[in-house]
């Protein structure tokens, strides 16, 4: 599929999951942008990683890393934009506590034979790969117990276009407070294959094993103004009520990274993740609500009108978000034009 980067985020000096990285990056001959933040080493470097810290974000001369906050994950969108002028085709998105499994290096593929899950409404994902009790991060806690979360896939194998592809994490998955206050770590899930979610078919995906084409490189935006728990979660509802107007699924992998998850205080993560519990089930009935225009070249204006929904309902509190989607979508336009 050509041209690959990984993009990653940090605050701290390279990490054993940040080197296992760049040695994989260099074995395999993929990019490494790592984005850096006020708050990151001053002497950062790592060997097979190209390194941004925010002064080095100006120089291309865009506008999201001028109206991007500062101290927030979702600087991450300077990698993406980095990574699209680089000419890449795959972006690869992690963090900087996940260390890549040997699967982890197999070049992505855009069709994938893939089992579906056509059940409407909230789907746990979580639930096709493991016999525990778990969930993903952004799933309605109020759904956990519904039938309906755990809607089986079908025996059918078929070939699907794919886009957007969600890998799992071993043994400290991307899960939220309430589980990690609740029930026990650490998690191996089954390698059962993929599945492919139709439309309809909700699920929360997160930004710490995520593989997007270049046809989906748009909807790579994280929103600024919002939480740091909720902000790749928004964002792959937001994706996913667009990807169907593509007639795109959502396709779901088994673990290709484990974690060694970074030092959380759980509360905070709770606290940060209050905005989901109460409205991750509401922005799923705004987004149904919206009418949006079908076709790839839609995707933009598409974008905006549900971000305009989410600004509109007070769900992001700001509506400098718009300002900020804006300078995304004209950068993108300005870095297809180089």
């Amino acid at each position: 599929m050509g041209k690959t980067a990984v993009v990653v985020t940090t605050v701290f000096h390279p990490s054993h999951a940040l080197q296992t990285l760049a040695e994989g990056v260099i074995k395999n001959g993929w990019e490494l942008i790592i984005i850096g933040d006020v708050s990151s080493p001053v002497d950062f470097v790592l060997e097979g990683s190209k390194y941004f810290d925010v002064k080095d974000q100006q120089q291309f001369g865009w506008r999201v890393p001028q109206l991007c906050p500062i101290r927030h994950y979702a600087r991450k969108n300077i990698g993406y934009l980095i990574a699209i002028k680089n000419r890449n085709d795959v972006i690869v998105e992690t963090d900087d506590d996940n260390i890549p499994l040997n699967e982890f290096w197999n070049q992505r593929q855009l069709a994938v034979a893939t089992k579906s899950v056509t059940g409407c409404g909230w789907i746990n994902v979580y639930s096709l790969f493991t016999e525990n009790n778990i969930w993903p991060r952004g799933f309605p806690l109020q759904e956990i117990q519904n039938i309906q979360s755990h809607v089986a896939a079908s025996d059918a194998i078929l070939e699907r276009h794919c886009p957007v592809q969600q890998g799992l994490a071993n043994d400290n998955p991307d899960v939220d407070a309430v589980y990690r206050m609740t029930q026990k770590l650490p998690v191996i899930f089954e390698k059962r294959g993929s599945y492919y979610l139709e439309k309809g078919s909700w699920s929360p995906f997160n930004s710490q094993n995520t593989s997007w084409f270049t046809e989906a490189f748009p909807l790579l935006y994280l929103p600024s103004y919002c939480t740091f728990r909720m902000t790749d979660i928004w964002r792959s509802f937001i994706a996913q009520r667009i990807m169907w107007e593509c007639d795109w699924g959502l396709l779901y992998h088994g673990a290709t990274v484990c974690q060694e998850r970074n030092e959380h205080r759980l509360i905070n993560d709770f606290e940060q993740e209050m905005p989901g519990y109460l409205q991750n089930d509401r922005i799923k009935t705004l987004l149904e609500n919206l009418s949006l225009k079908r076709g790839l070249s839609h995707i933009g204006e598409n974008m905006m009108r549900c971000y305009e929904s989410l600004v509109r309902n007070k769900i992001i509190s700001d509506a400098r978000e718009l300002d900020l989607l804006q300078a995304w979508l004209d950068d993108l336009e300005v870095i297809k034009k180089c």
